[in-house]
């Protein structure tokens, strides 16, 4: 996969788990994708700043970006030093 630049316009839904079950979100952010160092078969979604307040505890997400869906389980989650979130995708 090749990195897609960070600006790229994207649609993101994400799911989380509460107390009532899973509950899936959606929201239109810019997104950056890029190959997981070391793990070739995981993809990492990077969304800049600002971020909806739960994003970081996503464990599903499906992104729609540039004509393609990717979709899969977070495995990890890290804010990065530019406030964007960097999320490690296992898909589907």
């Amino acid at each position: 996969m090749t990195s897609t630049l960070v600006s790229s316009p994207a649609h993101l839904d994400y799911g989380l788990d509460t107390l009532f079950g899973r509950v899936t979100r959606s929201t239109e952010c810019r997104v950056g994708l890029e190959q997981v160092e070391g793990d070739p078969t995981r993809f990492a979604v990077r969304v800049p700043a600002p971020l909806p307040d739960d994003l970081e505890q996503a464990k599903t997400v499906v992104v729609r970006v540039d004509g393609r869906r990717l979709a899969g389980t977070v495995r990890h989650s890290e804010r990065q030093d530019d406030d964007s979130l960097k999320l490690e995708v296992e898909p589907d």
